[in-house]
């Protein structure tokens, strides 16, 4: 007798949401909130984990993006090779751990300032690609 009522998906390419736009904007605001700060600690190291944890699982998303966007280049171009290293930048930070730190969340924010910034530089050579 089969009870169960979850469904496995099988997506070893990573494109089930693929198709889903990212909500940039509050993300955007986030790290612009993070960048702005200034001085000593003022929140509890948790909160700090807290900020730090919904960024990374962020620029992991943007970082896929970028991701399906370079793939869509041809390897010799200039685009696609900046997209390759900053996608080597972003797997050497995010394998870091995260600190309750302001430092480490600011880190954080510059990495997905800097994933959005590559997305939107690819989405140009592509749209001229074409």
């Amino acid at each position: 007798m089969h009870t169960s009522t979850h469904t496995v998906l099988y997506d070893p390419d990573g494109l089930l949401g693929a198709e889903l736009p990212l909500d940039r904007e509050p993300y955007e605001c986030l790290v612009k909130a993070v960048l702005a700060w200034t001085g000593e600690d003022t929140l509890a190291e948790r909160d700090y984990e807290q900020i730090g944890l919904q960024l990374t699982g962020h620029a992991r998303a943007v970082a896929s993006d970028v991701r399906r966007r370079a793939d869509q280049l041809p390897k010799s171009s200039g685009p696609r090779a900046l997209a390759d290293l900053v996608l080597r930048e972003a797997e050497g930070r995010l394998s870091a751990t995260i600190e309750g730190t302001v430092r480490c969340v600011q880190n954080r924010a510059r990495l997905v300032r800097a994933l959005y910034e590559r997305l939107d530089r690819l989405e140009t050579a592509l749209a001229q690609a074409v």
